[in-house]
């Protein structure tokens, strides 16, 4: 067989067709468009996937609770099928969050991590509001009463369980892979500054109640009525610092504040309307199962025996906010304490600083007496957590040994709240 003629190669090289650069680039923009619109329209079952994250495999405790809710089981089964749901779900609902603000600016990014980074807790409050409400408009009184001491417990138990839980295991798992860590102190200065101001807040009504009550001369709806105006005033200041150190960290100090102010971004994995689209459905059915959890709480402490106090410190934290929890925990174990701690004291500040205000002011709104009196034992054992995570976090250094003190102090203060009467 003859060979080509001479150039025949070249020619064939050279009559395929040239695009010029804005060719090329077209091309690529179209090219990922398309990876998109193929990768959004399995991105929300790709979210769900337990390959994903096995935490995905208690999403079937959702339909499981709703199972024992519509069939009326015993309160215990709703309260724990209902619990063990929250807690994947709002696992999504950070995931969707996160997805949010990698498509924002850092700005938008931190308002929205600091409105649903702790958005399981608020639900549950907005929800139990919602039943004192309507308990007090039926004259149930004493359930009613119910409802605002789980609310009241629930975000004293948020904030022990980041303060103390959630950074005595990132300090002692980090310190046990690293002989010692450092971090910023000046981001975490900040934050504990507005802490301290916020546990400040929570012991003055009960301590203005104990002062009057003990002076005579004072009746006790005065009293109560003074604990609720100081209460109310002082969650519109605690929510105007609370925006004053969003503006801080994001806008005026944003070179020196680290990550202290945010959860750190990794490439998007999901257009910015699957995100909102996930974020929705995961809001709904974490109210779905708040409702469920708030309204067979009472029984339920009654059958497994547990106080009602002791359900709405730890059991309710722990569960609601697991998700963070092991994010925390597993950022620490890579020698990143800046993220670490902006998740643990971060959600403590926006506990104290914006879900608590934003609570007392919308039960004001419902005609709900609910105030920062959250009593004398929920609010020494705050301010006494807020004081020792200060103490710790002020040489800007953490090792196991401190770690294992943050955790000695949880585990002390759950027995306290397990044998309250």
């Amino acid at each position: 067989m003859n060979a080509p003629p001479p150039g025949t190669f070249t020619l064939r090289i050279f009559c395929q067709p040239i695009m010029s650069d804005e060719e090329h680039a077209e091309e690529e923009v179209e090219s990922q468009a398309d990876i998109e619109v193929e990768s959004g329209l399995s991105a929300i079952l790709n979210a769900c996937n337990p390959k994903t994250s096995p935490l995905n495999w208690l999403l079937l405790a959702v339909p499981f609770a709703a199972y024992t809710s519509i069939a009326h089981l015993d309160p215990g089964i709703q309260f724990g099928a209902s619990l063990i749901a929250i807690m994947p779900l709002a696992f999504l609902m950070g995931k969707a969050t996160e997805e949010i603000a990698t498509k924002t600016s850092e700005s938008v990014g931190g308002l929205l991590n600091a409105t649903f980074g702790n958005a399981a807790e608020i639900i549950i409050a907005v929800v139990a509001i919602l039943a004192a409400s309507s308990a007090l408009k039926t004259g149930d009184i004493a359930t009613a009463d119910v409802y605002i001491h789980l609310i009241q417990a629930s975000l004293i138990g948020s904030i022990l369980g980041n303060l103390l839980l959630v950074m005595g295991l990132s300090m002692l798992w980090g310190g046990i892979r690293y002989r010692q860590q450092t971090f910023n102190t000046q981001a975490v200065s900040v934050n504990s500054t507005l802490l301290l101001l916020s546990a400040i807040c929570l012991i003055l009504p009960t301590v203005y109640h104990i002062t009057l009550s003990s002076g005579g001369g004072w009746g006790e709806s005065e009293i109560v009525d003074g604990v609720l105006m100081v209460s109310r005033l002082a969650a519109i200041i605690l929510m105007i610092a609370y925006g004053s150190l969003l503006f801080f960290q994001l806008k005026t100090h944003s070179d020196l504040m680290g990550s202290g102010g945010s959860h750190g971004h990794e490439e998007a994995t999901m257009t910015l309307k699957d995100a909102a689209i996930l974020l929705t459905i995961a809001t709904i059915f974490v109210s779905w199962m708040a409702e469920i959890m708030v309204h067979s709480v009472e029984a339920a402490g009654e059958t497994i025996g547990l106080p009602a106090v002791f359900i709405g410190v730890i059991l309710l934290p722990l569960f609601g906010n697991a998700a963070e929890h092991f994010t925390a925990v597993v950022v620490a174990g890579k020698d990143r304490m800046d993220l670490s701690l902006g998740i643990a004291i971060g959600s403590s500040v926006q506990i104290a600083a914006f879900v608590a205000p934003l609570v007392i002011l919308l039960a004001w709104a419902l005609g709900v007496n609910l105030s920062f009196e959250f009593g004398l034992l929920e609010t020494a054992v705050c301010m006494l957590s807020v004081l020792i995570a200060n103490s710790i976090c002020r040489d800007g250094e953490s090792n196991w040994l401190e770690g294992t003190m943050l955790l000695a102090t949880y585990l002390i203060i759950g027995i306290s709240f397990l044998f309250h009467p």
